[in-house]
């Protein structure tokens, strides 16, 4: 009888662990919570650079259209 509880309980947590629902949603979020920590951490950079990158795109598309 000792045995047949420790089955079940075997079984019930290789269950849980197989069990994958929800984990999607949990590690979107994180994802997400990191990338708007990282914003913030470094935005002054990010905006030299986009700013950069633009100011290149724009003066490279002034050559060509001469």
């Amino acid at each position: 009888m000792l045995k047949r509880k420790e089955e079940k309980r075997l079984k019930g947590f290789q269950d849980f662990l197989r069990e994958e629902e929800g984990m999607g949603t949990v590690e979107i979020i994180l994802i997400i919570v990191v990338l708007i920590g990282l914003v913030i951490i470094f935005k002054t950079q990010l905006r030299s650079l986009v700013e950069k990158v633009f100011e290149k795109i724009t003066t490279d598309s002034n050559t060509v259209m001469e």
